[in-house]
Protein backbone atom coordinates (compact mmCIF):
# COMPACT_ATOMS: atom_id res chain seq x y z
CA UNK A 1 0.00 0.00 0.00
CA UNK A 2 1.48 3.15 -1.02
CA UNK A 3 1.48 6.48 1.13
CA UNK A 4 0.21 9.28 -0.26
CA UNK A 5 1.37 13.12 0.04
CA UNK A 6 -1.60 14.20 1.94
CA UNK A 7 -1.49 11.21 4.18
CA UNK A 8 2.55 12.09 4.54
CA UNK A 9 1.99 15.66 5.30
CA UNK A 10 -0.69 14.74 8.34
CA UNK A 11 1.39 12.09 9.83
CA UNK A 12 4.63 15.01 9.93
CA UNK A 13 2.27 17.92 11.04
CA UNK A 14 0.77 16.06 13.49
CA UNK A 15 3.35 14.32 15.36
CA UNK A 16 5.03 16.62 17.78
CA UNK A 17 7.23 13.64 19.45
CA UNK A 18 9.45 10.97 17.68
CA UNK A 19 11.16 7.87 18.56
CA UNK A 20 14.03 7.53 16.63
CA UNK A 21 15.19 3.68 17.01
CA UNK A 22 18.26 3.31 15.29
CA UNK A 23 20.09 6.08 16.78
CA UNK A 24 23.65 6.94 16.26
CA UNK A 25 25.93 9.35 18.31
CA UNK A 26 28.24 9.76 14.98
CA UNK A 27 27.22 13.10 13.31
CA UNK A 28 27.93 11.57 9.68
CA UNK A 29 25.34 8.68 10.23
CA UNK A 30 21.85 9.61 8.45
CA UNK A 31 20.05 8.32 11.80
CA UNK A 32 21.84 11.45 13.59
CA UNK A 33 21.40 13.72 10.93
CA UNK A 34 17.70 12.82 10.57
CA UNK A 35 17.16 13.16 14.34
CA UNK A 36 19.13 16.90 14.15
CA UNK A 37 16.85 17.87 11.50
CA UNK A 38 13.87 16.73 13.37
CA UNK A 39 14.59 18.76 16.77
CA UNK A 40 15.67 21.83 14.06
CA UNK A 41 12.21 21.41 13.29
CA UNK A 42 10.68 21.72 16.38
CA UNK A 43 9.72 18.03 17.12
CA UNK A 44 10.83 16.15 20.04
CA UNK A 45 13.42 12.95 18.67
CA UNK A 46 13.92 10.33 21.63
CA UNK A 47 16.74 8.56 20.84
CA UNK A 48 16.92 4.70 20.76
CA UNK A 49 20.03 2.66 20.47
CA UNK A 50 21.13 0.04 23.72
CA UNK A 51 24.66 0.33 22.49
CA UNK A 52 24.15 4.50 24.05
CA UNK A 53 21.93 3.45 26.41
CA UNK A 54 22.04 6.53 29.47
CA UNK A 55 23.92 8.79 27.60
CA UNK A 56 22.26 12.03 26.07
CA UNK A 57 22.70 12.87 22.90
CA UNK A 58 20.85 15.99 21.13
CA UNK A 59 19.96 17.11 24.32
CA UNK A 60 17.71 13.60 24.93
CA UNK A 61 18.94 10.70 26.96
CA UNK A 62 18.91 7.66 24.95
CA UNK A 63 17.04 4.94 25.57
CA UNK A 64 17.47 1.00 25.08
CA UNK A 65 13.88 0.23 23.41
CA UNK A 66 10.47 1.42 23.15
CA UNK A 67 10.18 0.07 26.80
CA UNK A 68 12.21 2.57 28.14
CA UNK A 69 10.60 5.17 27.08
CA UNK A 70 8.51 7.02 30.02
CA UNK A 71 6.49 9.28 27.92
CA UNK A 72 4.47 8.79 25.43
CA UNK A 73 5.56 9.06 21.32
CA UNK A 74 3.51 10.39 18.10
CA UNK A 75 5.83 8.21 15.78
CA UNK A 76 8.44 5.40 15.69
CA UNK A 77 11.01 6.28 13.17
CA UNK A 78 13.03 2.91 12.34
CA UNK A 79 16.56 2.98 11.00
CA UNK A 80 16.79 -0.40 11.23
CA UNK A 81 17.13 -3.84 9.01
CA UNK A 82 13.76 -4.75 7.50
CA UNK A 83 14.55 -8.26 9.31
CA UNK A 84 14.20 -6.24 13.11
CA UNK A 85 11.04 -4.30 12.23
CA UNK A 86 8.91 -6.41 13.12
CA UNK A 87 9.85 -7.09 16.78
CA UNK A 88 9.77 -2.99 17.13
CA UNK A 89 6.49 -2.66 15.91
CA UNK A 90 5.23 -5.40 17.69
CA UNK A 91 6.53 -3.75 21.28
CA UNK A 92 6.12 -0.23 20.30
CA UNK A 93 1.91 -1.11 19.69
CA UNK A 94 1.58 -2.53 23.29
CA UNK A 95 3.58 0.43 24.48
CA UNK A 96 1.75 2.78 22.92
CA UNK A 97 -2.11 2.52 21.79
CA UNK A 98 -2.84 5.48 20.90
CA UNK A 99 0.32 5.47 18.34
CA UNK A 100 -0.10 7.40 15.32
CA UNK A 101 2.53 6.70 13.27
CA UNK A 102 5.20 3.75 12.35
CA UNK A 103 7.78 5.11 9.89
CA UNK A 104 10.13 3.03 7.97
CA UNK A 105 13.37 5.01 6.57
CA UNK A 106 14.78 4.47 2.87
CA UNK A 107 15.43 0.90 2.13
CA UNK A 108 13.43 -0.52 5.52
CA UNK A 109 10.09 -2.66 4.20
CA UNK A 110 8.20 -5.08 6.51
CA UNK A 111 4.92 -5.41 5.08
CA UNK A 112 3.80 -7.84 7.44
CA UNK A 113 4.81 -5.34 10.38
CA UNK A 114 2.72 -2.55 8.62
CA UNK A 115 -0.26 -4.85 8.13
CA UNK A 116 -0.13 -5.13 12.28
CA UNK A 117 0.11 -1.62 12.76
CA UNK A 118 -2.67 -0.62 10.22
CA UNK A 119 -4.16 -3.01 11.97
CA UNK A 120 -4.22 -1.48 15.06
CA UNK A 121 -5.42 2.07 13.42
CA UNK A 122 -1.61 3.38 12.91
CA UNK A 123 -1.04 5.04 9.91
CA UNK A 124 2.20 3.95 8.11
CA UNK A 125 5.30 4.88 6.24
CA UNK A 126 7.82 2.60 4.54
CA UNK A 127 11.06 3.51 2.70
CA UNK A 128 10.60 6.85 2.89
CA UNK A 129 12.68 9.44 4.97
CA UNK A 130 10.99 12.29 6.91
CA UNK A 131 13.55 15.01 6.25
CA UNK A 132 13.11 14.50 2.89
CA UNK A 133 9.40 14.57 2.58
CA UNK A 134 9.61 17.38 4.88
CA UNK A 135 11.82 19.34 2.64
CA UNK A 136 10.20 18.02 -0.63
CA UNK A 137 6.84 18.66 0.52
CA UNK A 138 8.31 22.34 2.13
CA UNK A 139 6.51 21.74 5.64
CA UNK A 140 7.94 24.00 8.32
CA UNK A 141 7.19 21.30 11.42
CA UNK A 142 5.50 22.09 14.77
CA UNK A 143 7.93 24.48 15.86
CA UNK A 144 10.59 25.38 13.51
CA UNK A 145 13.96 27.23 14.58
CA UNK A 146 17.11 28.60 12.70
CA UNK A 147 19.20 25.67 11.74
CA UNK A 148 22.87 24.98 13.87
CA UNK A 149 25.88 26.40 12.97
Amino acid sequence: MSTDDDQIRDILTAARVIALVGFSANPDRPSHGVARFLQDRGYRVIPVNPGLAGQVHLGEPVRASVDDIPDAVDMVDIFRRSDAVGGIVDRSLARWPDLQAMWMQLGVVDADAAGRARAAGVRVVMDRCPKIEIARLGLAGPGARPPRA
